[in-house]
């Protein structure tokens, strides 16, 4: 079976002309324009930057980058939300589309869009989320893309997403949130930071995009290949598909996976219908409470305390344990599966803070596993991941097919 080619793809700079430098001032001035008479308009920016911040650093699977940014923006300057709100999305029906005149229009990115999409990939808008989705969709069609035309897998947004560029984990998200593809994957975009050292950081491949002869600066890492748009088909047509594979083996891979994962899930499962929790695609297959249930069993009972066994540093025994059992034993698919989801989170936090506390020896504590013998916490570890990736893909299709029998 030929697995489908998945491409996440920058906006600004990439598919959209957009300095920042120039755009950040013109749309903090106009922003604070629209709200000046609720604040200091001359106070927004710092506040803005501050907030901003925030959101980059967030690295909590539970927090959106909105709930991040909120209070660090709306109280510093004297305001709250539902009070100004009409006023901002005035602004960003109004005001923010002025801001186009000082972006570029790339015919190359357009082309390289539909031959793409012509070959059948599958294409996610990988731009930094930290703005409200309707100025990301507004940008996309600056840049020749409307959203009810173009088939995009997914397009990020601070409603929705929890972690930012550079931050692998927003990687591990955004692959979460596609239902983790498996096959070839690339990672296309012009930032050495944000777009090369976030997608390297997880194990996936990048195609930089950069002017000839542009140097690397010392510190950052080597892009897997680099050049033009017009440049990636080509090149991708010079390998063979295994060489578009991504490895997720390092422990930083395995901590942005397992922190991505859980983020993907909590966002999935707030869009998703209450009331179709415990609709199973087919009567041999779980509900999404089920296999919320099950993850949350899995936490508090496999994960956590065997991590915490191994780095106590005693080699320990790790008996193993029939978890899919569960689910009939326990009545998964009768429980709360809202209450199962946040209890997930709160222990996934928990493995979270272990697995951040490590050093880099830490990862080569030994264990005896029942099954597979001697081992060590980066295996065990990564098999923790690997679970996150099978049961993401299960939690995307359970939706999916649900989602469609129910319209």
């Amino acid at each position: 079976m030929t697995l489908t080619t998945t491409l996440l793809i920058d906006l600004d700079d990439t598919l959209l002309g957009n300095s920042m430098d120039a755009f950040i001032p013109a749309y903090l001035q106009k922003l604070g324009q629209s709200i000046a008479e609720y604040t200091n308009p001359q106070q927004m920016p710092s506040v803005m930057f501050a907030a901003t911040e925030h959101m980059f650093r967030n690295q909590r699977p539970d927090r959106t980058l909105e709930a991040t940014f909120d209070p660090h923006f709306y109280e510093p300057l004297g305001m709250h939300k539902p009070n100004v709100r009409e006023k901002i999305d005035a602004f960003y029906e109004k005001e923010f589309p002025k801001l186009k005149q000082l972006t570029r229009f790339i015919p190359e990115a357009v082309k390289f869009v539909d031959q793409a999409l012509a070959r059948g990939y599958r294409i996610g808008i990988a731009t930094n989320p930290l703005f409200p989705r309707t100025a990301i969709v507004q940008r996309l069609r600056w840049a020749g893309f409307d959203e009810q035309k173009y088939p995009f897998a997914l397009i990020p947004s601070y409603e929705s997403f929890h972690f930012a560029k550079p931050n692998p984990a927003y990687f591990g998200e955004f692959l979460g949130r596609m239902g983790w593809p498996e096959g070839p994957l690339l990672m296309i975009g012009n930032d050495l930071d944000h777009d090369v050292r976030g997608a390297l950081g997880l194990g996936v491949p990048v195609f930089w995009i950069s002017e000839l002869g542009a140097e690397i600066p010392e510190g950052f890492p080597t892009p897997t290949a680099r050049g033009s748009l017009s440049d990636v088909l080509p090149w991708i047509d010079s390998l063979t598909p295994q060489a578009l594979e991504p490895t997720y083996d390092s422990p930083g891979a395995t901590v942005a996976t397992m922190r991505g994962c859980s983020a993907a899930l909590a966002g999935m499962a707030a869009e998703f219908p209450p009331q179709w929790w415990g609709n199973c695609p087919d009567p041999e297959e779980w509900c999404l409470t089920a296999i919320v249930c099950h993850l949350r069993d899995v936490e508090r009972e496999i994960n956590l305390p065997r991590l915490q066994d191994i780095i106590r540093g005693e080699n320990p025994f790790i008996p193993g344990i029939d978890s899919d059992a569960w689910a009939a034993e326990r009545g998964y698919k009768t429980q709360d599966g809202q209450k199962a989801l946040v209890d997930f989170l709160a222990a996934r936090i928990e493995t979270l803070a272990l697995l951040d506390a490590l050093v880099a020896d830490d990862w080569q504590l030994p264990a005896r596993h029942a099954i597979f013998g001697p081992t060590q916490l980066s295996e065990l570890a990564g098999f923790m991941a690997r679970h996150d990736r099978l049961h993401i893909r299960q939690v995307y299709e359970t939706i999916e097919t649900i989602t469609k029998l129910q319209i």
